[in-house]
């Protein structure tokens, strides 16, 4: 999960400065997600879903198909 989620981030040229202000958190804190120090909540996982249009079982690498349903 944690390389999909710097990947994800990478693919869209952001930095994580960039996408923690997305999130109203701070860089240290994202960081540690993408690390995998810390997990991830739900409320953050449900933002990360919106902000990539994808599904959270892709971000969670439970599927490598990143469509995300309705």
């Amino acid at each position: 999960m944690y390389p999909r989620l710097r990947d994800l981030r990478q693919d869209r040229d952001l930095n994580q400065t960039e996408l923690a202000r997305v999130l109203g958190m701070s860089q240290t804190g994202y960081s540690k997600y993408e690390t995998g120090e810390n997990d991830v909540p739900t409320e953050v996982l449900i933002k990360l879903s919106r902000f990539y249009n994808t599904s959270i079982d892709y971000l969670l690498g439970e599927t490598n198909n990143p469509k995300r349903y309705l």
